[in-house]
């Protein structure tokens, strides 16, 4: 096993790295957490344009044609900020389902570059007070000749007020995975989104109240087949969704490291205190299980090897390990890092907000399981 970056990517990693201390600096970052749709336009304009967003996007429609390493350096270049915004959900999520549902006739329009420069997708899965997978899944889809109508609500819908598009999970029959996907126009009549209060980052609850659709919005050529195809999505989403996590709790580690050499208590740096050292060894200790977990997983994926049991266990572990990691530098740093302005509260409310998000950890270790036979 080979984990260690060719010239290639080791000079992406760098260029990712400048464009993030110019353009994303802590004070912006900070800025982007009062911010209702969580991005800047022209930030978004600009990695458009750089091939950034469309890097996974197949060669033939315009994009990069890149592997899941080039995408996860990307991404955990962006974890150090954290970069916010729909980068992940519209540029590796919705595009990585679109190609696997898609068919040729959608495939090509939906995922050009030029387009994707202009629109931001958000997938729409989880509904209130129902469970994460296929039987989680209420929300009907109606058939009414060549229309659907839909009558209902998705909660913890990332990026949803940025968004000009949603792909929307909807159920089309009486079977446990009888999921569907509809391509819905936020503009549409009846849609709206929420913002959700509280300590998690741009996630919202979108309303659909008698949305009429026609039926060439669906995604793939026969109703109900796409749980399989979202799965195989998700398959090669989630490392990098981790490794834009393990971007983060690599930021946080390098901020924990200085703060202890530079803040000084009793005449020396409180580094030398044998509990600051432990909660520093306890925040090494979760970004190495999240890093090599998540890029064992990304390994397997680009060497063409069986990876759903490795996907499963890097989710589980980075979602885990990012909170905990957060901890750990809260007590480092104690008051001050609870100040906005310094810059370890977005990377916490950042490690709350996907700590849910695609499947909880305890979904995905029972994935884990299955994929193992156990």
């Amino acid at each position: 096993m080979d984990l260690s970056l060719n010239e290639h990517q080791r000079m992406l990693e760098q260029s990712v790295r400048s464009f993030m201390e110019r353009r994303a600096p802590r004070s912006k970052i900070v800025a982007l957490q009062r911010s209702e749709r969580g991005y800047e336009p022209e930030t978004w304009k600009t990695i458009a344009e750089l091939g950034w967003l469309g890097l996974l996007i197949p060669e033939q429609y315009g994009g990069g044609g890149a592997s899941l390493t080039d995408a996860a350096v990307l991404y955990q270049e962006f974890g150090r900020g954290p970069l916010p915004g729909p980068f992940f959900s519209s540029g590796v999520l919705c595009a990585l389902v679109l190609l696997e549902v898609g068919h040729p006739g959608t495939v090509p329009s939906l995922l050009a570059c030029d387009r994707v420069r202009r629109q931001i997708f958000s997938v729409a899965i989880t509904e209130p007070g129902r469970s994460w997978g296929p039987q989680g899944i209420a929300l009907t889809a109606e058939r009414h000749g060549e229309r659907y109508r839909l009558n209902g609500t998705k909660l913890f819908v990332s990026d949803a007020v940025a968004a000009t598009h949603f792909i929307v999970a909807v159920r089309t029959g009486p079977a446990l995975d009888a999921t569907s996907l509809l391509v819905i126009d936020k503009r549409a009549g009846g849609v709206s989104a929420r913002l959700l209060a509280g300590f998690v980052g741009w996630q919202a609850e979108v309303t659909f109240d008698n949305v009429e659709i026609p039926a060439d919005a669906l995604l793939g050529a026969r109703e109900g087949k796409a749980w399989a195809a979202l799965t195989r999505a998700m398959e090669r989403a989630l490392p990098i969704l981790c490794a834009y996590q393990v971007g983060s709790c690599q930021a946080i580690f390098e901020m924990s490291v200085e703060y202890s050499q530079t803040r000084v208590q009793f005449g020396v740096p409180i580094g030398r205190f044998q509990r600051v050292q432990d909660h520093i060894i306890r925040l090494v200790n979760h970004l190495d299980a999240a890093r090599w977990t998540t890029w064992e997983a990304i390994w397997k994926l680009d060497s063409g090897r069986p990876a759903a049991a490795s996907v499963h266990l890097a989710k589980a572990v980075t979602a885990e390990a990012h909170i905990e990691a957060c901890n750990a530098a809260h007590e480092v740093h104690a008051g001050i890092g609870s100040s906005l302005e310094y810059g370890l509260v977005p990377h916490t409310q950042l490690s709350r907000t996907l700590f849910n998000y695609l499947g909880d950890p305890k979904w995905h270790k029972r994935q884990m399981a299955t994929a193992l036979n156990w």
